[in-house]
């Protein structure tokens, strides 16, 4: 399938914006049909000229509308007319600090579940699942990477260790706005080493509990993590804070994924 060109930026909308939007108008006008297959992250990338990182999260945001689907081993499709669609994603909410300290917030209040299932729930095979993520995680960081993809790929991890597909979902939702409130918390971390450094034992803390079996331990990890999380923003000094407002302007906002 051949997808042509972005067309030049326009306004305040990011790549990925862009990407999702033609993606979805080509959905919508029959371009792409219900079950057609969409080519490799790579291909589109390449046809569009953006980066697979802009690819990902376009592609992301539609699944989160219900618009593309994932099948294991084959690839991504367009939904069936007949899916349900999710919220659509509404970029605007994310402008301000005070608005990623409320994703923050829901985060916290959904993943100690997430997490106390998951622990409930747990196998050796998911044990090994978690670990490999939590490995990668770390090794973006020490290879001087931000890790947000990464970091959504660990909780991602522990929603489908907690066997059930509505929350794995419900978060592929709230990524959309988890990715740029995670670019904000995790350049934040990356400025202080000692918050870095919190962040990797508080990781390696929520996966010992679910690993562990401990659902009342992992709760209080998860959310141990979030009030963390938040706390670190505000912590964060004058400089450091207008560097991350910055970050939430849309021009700023994944800026030059060429």
């Amino acid at each position: 399938m051949s997808i042509p060109l972005l067309e030049p930026l326009r306004g305040a909308m990011t790549l990925a914006d862009q990407v999702a939007a033609q993606l979805l108008q080509r959905i919508e006008n029959g371009e792409l049909g219900a079950n057609r297959q969409l080519p490799t992250e790579l291909k589109m990338s390449e046809q569009l000229g953006v980066s697979r990182t802009v690819v990902r999260e376009a592609v992301s945001r539609l699944k989160s509308m219900g618009r593309l689907v994932s099948r294991q081993g084959s690839g991504v499709f367009v939904a069936p007319h007949n899916s349900a669609r999710a919220l659509a994603f509404d970029p605007s909410v994310l402008g301000s600090m005070d608005a990623v300290l409320q994703v923050v917030e829901v985060r916290r209040v959904l993943e100690g579940e997430v997490c106390a299932l998951a622990a409930e729930r747990i196998t050796p095979e998911k044990c090994v699942q978690l670990r490999r993520a939590l490995n990668q995680l770390l090794e973006a960081v020490s290879q001087g990477r931000d890790g947000v993809e990464e970091d959504l790929a660990f909780h991602r991890s522990i929603a489908r260790a907690a066997d059930n597909p509505h929350f794995e979902h419900l978060l592929g939702f709230l990524e959309q706005y988890q990715r740029e409130a995670m670019r904000v918390t995790r350049t934040n971390e990356s400025m202080h080493h000692s918050f870095m450094k919190a962040v990797n034992q508080e990781h390696e803390a929520l996966i010992d509990a679910i690993t562990g079996g401990d659902r009342a331990g992992a709760r209080r990890a998860a959310i141990r993590h979030m009030v963390n999380a938040a706390q670190r923003i505000e912590k964060a000094d004058p400089g450091a804070k207008k560097a991350l407002q910055q970050l939430l302007t849309p021009t700023n906002r994944n800026p030059t994924r060429h």
